[in-house]
């Protein structure tokens, strides 16, 4: 169950439709919606892959952190970067702020949608094996640190009515 006028936060693996359907259920709720990726960039004045790149993932994984507890309580929904609720502290962040929801969606269908994406490093340094392998273990993870799991194999509509029930 969402917690009422409390953010909801997406979680699931690259590819899963965070964003997409985000955006969707903000709408539905007459609420502001965040992609904490794009949040990200837009503090830190460079592209994910910039911060990577030249600061490399574990300074990513501190702004994530940051930011996370930083998102005004306003905020409706927040699409949370595929890494971003891995950890027990930002896990513990967003549902003590919120109601944190996994978007479960086969590993084939996020790899089509993610494959030779040079704007995710992690998916574009990656092979089939090792982001299969890397989708294993962050399924348990999305598990453990969400409050509800959805099926994320229907329409957008579907999956954003799915979570409102």
């Amino acid at each position: 169950m969402i917690k009422k006028n409390r953010p909801v936060y997406l979680c699931g693996f690259m590819g899963c439709g965070k964003s997409t359907i985000g955006r969707q259920l903000a709408k539905r709720l007459g609420r502001e919606f965040i992609d904490l990726d794009s949040y990200i960039e837009e503090r830190e004045g460079m592209k994910i892959f910039r911060i990577f790149a030249e600061k490399g993932e574990p300074y990513f994984r501190q702004k994530e952190t940051e930011a996370l507890s930083d998102i005004p309580q306003s905020v409706g929904v927040i699409a949370t970067g595929g890494g971003a609720l891995l950890s027990r502290e930002n896990a513990d962040i967003a549902r003590d702020l919120g109601t944190v929801v996994y978007i479960e969606v086969p590993f084939e269908t996020c790899y089509e949608r993610i494959k030779g994406d040079k704007s995710r490093p992690i998916a574009y340094n990656s092979t089939e094996e090792e982001l299969h392998e890397r989708y294993d273990q962050r399924h348990i993870l999305y598990s453990e640190h969400s409050d509800i799991t959805v099926d994320g194999s229907g329409t957008p509509l579907q999956i954003v009515a799915e979570i409102l029930k």
